[in-house]
């Protein structure tokens, strides 16, 4: 069975009212495609955000482990002069190193992510708008 045989004339022999009924059918599924682009993307960023915050919030961790060693070498610097406080003095600077290894990278992949706008749908809508136009002007 041909286009024609189902009622549907081709695009020459087609009436106005069946190209409006044509391209608004075409309309919608492009909007529903360009909105599921849209949601994939900004899932993608999203969990990226959150691996980023994840990341920032170990970081934070460490540092609290790091200033409690250093509360640490303080209290036992000043209860003995040499040898407890300088151990804790050492893990407590190498906590705090790790600490701001572990929110730099936090903060790496949070700029990576930003901004959270759909970039990718709405350059391909950007696209779809500007094929539409020049179809208009032929």
């Amino acid at each position: 069975m041909t286009i024609r045989e189902q009622g549907q004339a081709s695009g020459a022999d087609a009436s106005v009212g069946q190209l409006v009924e044509r391209l608004s059918a075409q309309v919608s599924a492009l909007v529903r495609d360009e909105m599921a682009l849209a949601t994939a993307e900004m899932k993608r960023k999203g969990a990226q955000a959150g691996i980023g915050l994840g990341i920032g919030g170990v970081g934070a961790v460490v540092a609290v482990l790091g200033l409690g060693a250093l509360v640490a070498a303080a209290v036992l610097g000043l209860a003995t002069v040499l040898a407890g406080w300088l151990a804790a003095l050492v893990i407590g600077a190498a906590l705090l190193v790790i600490a701001g290894v572990m929110s730099a990278a936090g903060i790496t992949q949070l700029r990576n992510s930003a901004p959270p706008v759909p970039e990718q749908a709405v350059q391909s809508t950007k696209r779809d708008i500007e094929t539409v136009k020049e179809s208009v002007r032929r």
